[in-house]
């Protein structure tokens, strides 16, 4: 076991400031909700005490109107990306493609871990089982050093030919992408990919992807793999996270890639090219979903990602308490990401061009604004069935309820099909009936996004990476559960 210098620092990577989460605002942002927060309260206030203004009422309406076109617009996103997903190209190596022999490049492998003791035998003996030869292929367990769980656990195994330990330095932000840049600073492979501490790659995903990008310009730098889970059937909750992940993966992000819009990476089993992943700064330590940021300074950059067809299997979260710190951190992350690439929103427009901009928009702005505001919808819905149209109907001009109406209705349908659409995607056939309690699901999700905006707001919660427990489930549990990712695209 090799273990690296501490001295190797993140901060040796330049990611330029205009793309970090540190600040929650710029200073454009800033005078501009200040500005734009004082100009509403003196309208509404003038409305109330006098007619030069218009009233309370009108301002609620208006508020509703642009909700309800958010909700219309990201029903009619979703629904474009579910339905072109089965006709994009999507990466596919034959098996008398994937590369081999001598002039296989080096692969940097990295995995960062905090607190992992319970999967680290599993996890050592799987990236051991990698089909890339072992004098190419640099694994770098990435490690706190304060933490005195892993560490020990690693110092009882014994690892293989070109593993290393590499503990992470102290001064940084604690979070997965300070780890990784970290991991980076000593990367010597020409490809490098991260895997999760849970992780299950095909055994020849390294492989396919050095043939994969042999056969792809020079401006594809990021190959994401196709991410699904092992335990489908643990409870309701892992049912609904597989389905999740199959419309994800199986559907919605090839619909991304057929249009080459940005894509948000997954936070595990995408593959870069080291010296494009360089230019470009590395992660963004402050920000909690490194990944899809990433995705979209990649987009700003001209380049592009592209999805192969090699799947990593993942635990599906089985407790409701870590589904909630999981989730939360992600919608904490879009929200950031968001904020982030909008501090100068014309140069935004002028580097991913108007399609790009909108399918920006729509995968992170206006999706995570759907999740907060669903709870006083349905509040309202519950409302208006309780005493009647009277109470409510003031809010909502007749286009406007009837776009409501249309998109309470067609969209609850729409979520349900797409569920199910990826659960015939991913061969989850009996997940197919639970996916009728989807908006239970969904409900989960705001409850998410309330704690995910919280400690956006709160400074000392800002960048806190709140960990995912994994090893809930055994490996027993599981066997023999089938699993059959589509294979008949091309």
């Amino acid at each position: 076991m090799t273990t690296g210098s501490s001295r190797d620092r993140a901060d040796d990577l330049v990611l330029p400031e205009r793309y970090s989460a540190f600040r929650l605002l710029g200073h454009g942002q800033a005078v501009t909700l200040t500005v734009t927060c004082t100009v509403l309260a003196c309208l509404v206030l003038a409305g109330v005490l006098t007619s030069v203004a218009p009233p309370p009422l009108w301002w609620a309406q208006a508020f509703v109107t642009g909700v309800t076109t958010a909700y219309v617009l990201v029903i009619c996103f979703r629904c474009l990306l579910v339905a072109a997903g089965p006709g994009a190209r999507v990466i596919r190596v034959r098996d008398e493609d994937i590369a081999a022999g001598p002039d296989l490049p080096h692969y940097t492998v990295l995995v960062p871990l905090h607190r992992e003791e319970a999967v680290l035998p599993g996890l050592v003996e799987t990236l051991h089982r990698l089909d890339y030869p072992a004098d190419r292929l640099q694994v770098l367990l990435l490690v706190e050093q304060d933490d005195e769980i892993t560490r020990p656990a690693l110092d009882r195994l014994e690892l293989p030919t070109g593993f290393e330990v590499v503990p992470v330095p102290e001064g940084g932000p604690r979070t997965k992408p300070n780890a990784c840049n970290v991991g980076l600073t000593r990367a010597t492979g020409r490809f490098c990919v991260i895997y999760d501490a849970e992780d299950r790659p095909e055994s020849d995903q390294l492989r396919k992807v050095v043939a994969a990008f042999g056969g792809e310009p020079d401006r594809v730098v990021c190959l994401q793999a196709e991410l699904a889970y092992w335990n489908p059937w643990t409870n309701w909750l892992t049912r609904n996270f597989a389905a999740e992940y199959a419309l994800t993966f199986a559907l919605a992000l090839r619909g991304l890639d057929r249009f080459r819009l940005p894509v948000p990476l997954g936070g595990t089993s995408n593959h870069f090219r080291v010296d494009a992943l360089r230019a470009l700064g590395g992660w963004d330590p402050h920000n909690v979903t490194e990944d899809a940021d990433l995705g979209v300074r990649i987009a700003r950059r001209g380049w592009d990602v592209r999805v192969i067809d090699s799947v990593t299997f993942e635990e599906a979260n089985s407790e409701l308490g870590n589904w909630i710190r999981q989730r939360s951190r992600w919608i904490k992350g879009y929200l950031q990401t968001w904020l982030v690439h909008m501090r100068n929103p014309w140069r935004l427009l002028r580097e991913l061009g108007p399609w790009r901009f909108a399918g920006f928009q729509l995968t992170f702005g206006f999706t995570a604004l759907t999740t907060l505001v669903n709870p006083l919808f349905w509040s309202l819905t519950c409302l208006y069935l309780a005493v009647g149209p009277e109470r409510i109907e003031p809010l909502f001009p007749p286009a406007v309820l009837y776009a409501g109406t249309a998109a309470m209705l067609g969209g609850n349908l729409a979520v349900l099909y797409h569920f199910m659409a990826g659960c015939m995607e991913r061969g989850l056939h009996r997940a197919v009936p639970t996916m009728l309690t989807v908006p239970l699901y969904w409900a989960l999700m705001s409850v998410a996004a309330y704690k995910a905006l919280s400690q956006l707001l709160r400074p000392g919660k800002r960048h806190h990476w709140e960990l995912t427990r994994h090893g809930l489930v055994r490996d027993d549990e599981t066997r023999g559960v089938p699993f059959r990712p589509s294979r008949d695209r091309c």
